[in-house]
C-alpha cells in the first residue's frame, strides 16, 4: 500500500493549491433553500455554520454505491468499510466518531443502538433527491448524537406533471441495477413511488494477512432492495400534509472463519423509515409543523446466531415566527423513544429510554452582520438534563465575502446496549446510570466568500470531547467479558477548504482537510483517520456530452490507536460521461478507481477494486 503514498501527497498540495486559488465562476447554488442548518427553511447564503449540498445531478452523474461512498467522493467525511457496499460501514465527519453524527432521512432518525451510530450500509441511494451535510455540532437544534455533525437526506418529491423514470445498469464483478419512479400531482394529492433493485457478485471482502481468522479466498457478493412512497396532500391554503415511507434490505456475504471455508456466512440489515407531518402556515409571520416519525434497524448474521433490533419513534413540533424585518424565532418541542432487542446483551431482553426536549432559536439579520442562537434542554429518562446551546455571528467585511465563528456544546447519550452491558436489560430502572453522556465543546472561525457564480470557504474549528465510552475490562458489570466505559477524551481540530469555480467551458470543484484528530491523554491519532483528505472534480459540457472526472486522496493513517498498524495513503481517480440519445433517454458510462489501486479503509478487509458501469436512464413525461 505504501507505494501510493507519494501519488497522494502530491494530488493533496495540488488540490490545496487548487482550492485557495479558485475565484470567478461556478454552479451557482447560493440561492439554493436548505433546512439543515437551523431546522427551518433558509438560503444557503445565509446559512453561518459550515454546510454542503449534493444535489440529485450529483448523485446520477457519480453514480455512487453508497451514501457512504458519495459523501466520501465529495469531501464531506473519511469512510471505513469491511468490503463491499452491504458491509458495515462507518463514516467520520472532522474526525468524530460514525456515532457523533445524526443522520436523517427525510426527517425521520436513523440510529442503531447496537452497533452506535446510523447503519449507513442499509441507507438506500437510488432514489436519493438531495443531501444535506452540516458539519459541526448541533445538539441545541436536534438533541443528542449531533456532536460532530448531520447528515439529512431528502428522497425524491412529486408534483407538476406526471412522470416516470427508469433506469437500469450493468458493470464489472457481474453488477446489474435496476430502477424506477412515478411522479407527478392529481387535484390537491402529489405522490412519488420508487422501487429498485442491485445485485452483485462483488469482490472478496477480507486479504491474507499474518494472523489472519478470517480469509476465505472467495468472492463477497451483495443484494439490496429499495422502495418508497411519498404522498402529499395541499389541505388547504397553507397546509399541507404528507407520508413517507421507505423500506430498504440488504443481503450481503462475508467471511466469518477461515475454518468454515464451505459456510455461506450473510448479514442481513432491513433499514425502515415512516413518517408522518402536517405543516401550517397559520399567518405570514407563523408557521409550525407537527411530525410523527419511526425507524427500524434490523441487524442479523447468518448462520451464525446473532439478531439486534433498534426501534426510533420520534414525534416534534417545529416552528419560526417572524418578529420583523430580518428577525425570526424558532421554537420545538420534541419527544424521542428508543428501544433495543438484542441477543447479544448478557441477559437477551429489551431495553427502552425516552428523551423530552424543548429548544429555541433567535436568528438575525441586520445588514452586514448575522446572528443565530440556538439552545435546548433535553430530559433523559436515564441519566436526567443536559443543556446544549450554539453562538453564531457572521460579519461581511466586502461584498460576498463573510467572516464567520461559532461556539457550542454537543452531546451523544450512551447507547441501550452500552448500558446493557453493564446491568443488563432492566434499562429502564430509575437511578440505573452506570455511562455519562459524551459530551463535545467546539468552537471555530472561517471566511465564505460568495459572489455571482463563485463560492468559497475556509474554516478551522476544534471540538474537545469528554466521557468517550470505550470497551474495557470486566469489572463489577454483569459482562465476565467486558464493559463500556466513559475513560476517554479526544480533541478534534483542523482547517477545512472546499470552493468551485467555472474556467471556460470546464466546471471545478475541490476540497481539502487538513486535520488532525488525537486521543487527548496520549497525542497519538484516533485509528484510522488521516491528516489530509482532498477531492477534486471537473465536469463540462460539450453538444450532448456531459464528462466528468473526479479524485479522492487520503494520506496515511493508523488502523490502531496505539498507531503501530498503519495503512497507506492512496488517491483514486473516477470517470463518468453521460450521452444524450434524446429528450428524454440518457446514456451513461462510469470508471472508478481507473487506475485499481490499493485503498484499504480497515486491516485485513480489502477495497473496492477497478469497477466500470454502463447505465440507461429514460425520463418521459406521460
Amino acid at each position: 500500500m505504501s507505494h501510493s503514498l507519494p501519488a497522494a501527497r502530491r494530488s493533496l498540495l495540488a488540490l490545496s493549491a487548487l482550492a485557495l486559488a479558485m475565484s470567478a465562476h461556478a454552479q451557482n447554488k447560493l440561492d439554493t433553500v436548505v433546512t439543515t442548518a437551523s431546522r427551518t427553511p433558509q438560503k444557503l447564503s445565509e446559512v453561518l455554520a459550515d454546510l454542503t449540498v449534493i444535489t440529485r445531478a450529483d448523485i446520477e452523474r457519480q453514480a455512487a454505491a453508497s451514501v457512504a461512498d458519495l459523501l466520501r467522493n465529495n469531501g464531506c467525511a473519511e469512510m471505513v468499510r469491511n468490503g463491499g457496499p452491504a458491509s458495515s460501514t462507518s463514516l467520520y465527519l472532522r474526525g468524530a466518531e460514525t456515532r457523533h453524527t445524526l443522520v436523517l432521512v427525510d426527517g425521520v432518525r436513523m440510529d442503531s443502538q447496537a452497533s452506535s451510530g446510523a447503519s449507513w450500509q442499509g441507507i438506500p441511494i437510488a432514489q436519493v433527491e438531495r443531501v444535506e451535510v452540516l458539519k459541526g455540532p448541533a445538539s441545541a437544534i436536534y438533541g443528542s448524537d449531533a456532536v460532530g455533525g448531520v447528515v439529512q437526506i431528502f428522497t425524491r418529491k412529486g408534483g407538476g406533471k406526471i412522470s416516470a423514470d427508469f433506469g437500469v445498469a450493468l458493470g464489472t464483478q457481474a453488477t446489474h441495477k435496476a430502477d424506477a419512479g412515478l411522479f407527478g400531482s392529481q387535484g390537491i394529492l402529489d405522490f412519488a413511488f420508487t422501487l429498485a433493485g442491485e445485485e452483485s457478485d462483488g469482490f472478496n471482502a477480507t486479504v491474507d494477512y499474518p494472523g489472519s481468522f478470517s480469509y476465505v479466498p472467495d468472492r463477497d457478493g451483495w443484494r439490496k432492495y429499495q422502495a418508497t412512497a411519498r404522498v402529499g396532500a395541499q389541505l388547504a391554503e397553507g397546509h399541507r400534509a404528507e407520508l413517507v415511507v421507505i423500506k430498504n434490505h440488504a443481503n450481503g456475504q462475508y467471511d466469518a472463519s477461515k475454518s468454515r471455508p464451505l459456510v455461506d456466512d450473510r448479514t442481513l440489515q432491513d433499514t425502515d423509515a415512516t413518517r408522518l407531518a402536517w405543516t401550517a402556515q397559520w399567518a405570514p409571520a407563523l408557521q409550525t409543523q407537527l411530525s410523527y416519525g419511526e425507524s427500524r434497524d434490523r441487524y442479523e448474521t447468518t448462520p451464525s446466531p446473532y439478531l439486534t433490533v433498534t426501534h426510533v419513534k420520534n414525534l416534534a413540533l417545529t416552528g419560526s415566527y417572524q418578529l420583523g424585518k430580518g428577525q425570526q424565532i424558532n421554537f420545538q418541542g420534541e419527544r424521542i423513544e428508543d428501544e433495543l432487542q438484542n441477543s447479544g446483551l448478557v441477559t437477551s431482553g429489551v431495553g427502552k429510554r425516552h428523551r423530552n426536549a424543548l429548544g429555541a432559536g433567535y436568528l438575525l439579520n441586520a445588514g452586514a452582520f448575522s446572528l443565530q442562537a440556538h439552545a435546548r434542554h433535553d430530559n433523559d429518562s436515564q441519566f436526567g438534563g443536559v443543556d446544549t446551546g450554539t453562538l453564531l455571528v457572521g460579519y461581511e467585511i466586502s461584498t460576498g465575502l463573510r467572516v464567520v465563528g461559532s461556539v457550542g456544546n454537543a452531546f451523544r447519550a450512551p447507547t441501550l446496549y452500552q448500558q446493557g452491558t453493564v446491568y443488563g436489560p432492566d434499562l429502564s430502572k430509575p437511578g440505573v446510570n452506570p455511562l455519562e453522556a459524551e459530551r463535545g465543546r467546539n468552537v471555530e472561525l472561517g471566511l465564505k466568500y460568495g459572489f455571482g457564480d463563485t463560492e468559497l470557504t475556509a474554516t478551522a474549528y476544534r471540538n474537545r470531547i469528554s466521557n468517550l465510552i470505550i470497551f474495557g475490562a470486566a469489572g463489577t458489570c454483569q459482562s465476565a467479558f467486558g464493559c463500556y466505559q466513559n475513560v476517554s477524551q479526544a480533541r478534534l481540530q483542523g482547517v477545512s477548504l472546499a470552493g468551485n469555480t467555472r474556467l471556460g467551458i470546464v466546471t471545478l470543484r475541490a476540497t481539502v482537510d487538513l486535520q488532525k484528530p488525537t486521543d487527548a491523554s496520549t497525542g497519538l491519532l484516533l485509528a484510522r483517520r488521516a491528516k489530509r483528505l482532498a477531492t477534486l472534480g471537473a465536469d463540462t459540457e460539450l453538444g450532448d456530452w456531459v464528462l466528468g472526472a473526479g479524485v479522492q486522496a487520503s494520506g496515511a493513517r493508523f488502523d490502531n490507536a496505539a498507531n503501530t498498524r498503519k495503512l497507506g495513503g492512496y488517491a483514486l481517480l473516477n470517470f463518468n460521461a453521460q450521452y444524450k440519445l434524446s429528450r428524454d433517454l440518457r446514456l451513461q458510462f462510469n470508471l472508478d478507481n481507473a487506475f485499481d489501486r490499493d485503498s484499504t479503509t480497515a486491516y485485513g478487509y480489502a477495497s473496492a477494486p477497478r469497477a466500470v458501469l454502463v447505465s440507461l436512464r429514460w425520463s418521459p413525461t406521460l
